[in-house]
């Protein structure tokens, strides 16, 4: 019973931790995320969080809450899913109460909106540092030329992401499987 307690209690610290000073939502907490289930607390591989993010980023609803509830269930099962998902709600409530009453008793402030705009360059920072993280995961030639295309379609023809999703399923089903042993 202790070494489960342990583990929902690291489960609750790490995602409320990544979470609480997680800003600019879901895929902006995730380079946190990962910092917590990869290297802080080893409960996943990088590989196996690469996956796990690929496979939640094609299901619907927030990254953040999908990521929370594969890694607390793989740590300690259902019980552990329920404890990294209120961690992971429970900063946003929590922030979005305390945070949205100053805004609207200071919004005209220039400290406020130029705390805002010296945010918005570190979220973006977090958003190329996942990028090339995750640069090593596009190995083979077919992979590199599924990411340009997704690449083109989302950019710059600006189709809709879930068409680049499903078609990254269907073409990595095709062309990427491993070999059959």
């Amino acid at each position: 019973m202790n070494e489960l307690m342990g583990r929902l209690l690291e489960l609750f610290i790490g995602f409320f931790r990544a979470n609480i000073v997680g800003y600019g939502g879901g895929p902006a907490t995730i380079p946190l995320i990962e910092a917590e289930a990869v290297s802080k607390f080893k409960w996943l591989t990088q590989e196996e969080f690469a996956n796990a993010l690929a496979m939640g980023n094609t299901l619907p609803g927030p990254i953040a809450t999908k990521i929370a509830g594969y890694v607390g269930y793989h740590v300690a099962g259902w019980l552990g899913a329920a404890v990294a998902l209120i961690a992971t709600i429970a900063p946003t409530v929590l922030a979005m109460i305390v945070l949205y009453s100053a805004l609207l008793r200071f919004k005209g402030s220039p400290v406020v909106q130029g705390m805002i705009s010296g945010v918005r360059p570190i979220v973006w920072v977090l958003f190329i540092t996942l990028a090339l993280d995750y640069l090593t995961f596009v190995k083979t030639a077919p992979a590199i030329g599924l990411a340009v295309v997704a690449f083109g379609v989302i950019y710059l023809l600006q189709w809709h992401p879930v068409i680049a999703v499903v078609m990254g399923l269907v073409l990595g089903g095709i062309f990427l499987r491993p070999p059959v042993a």
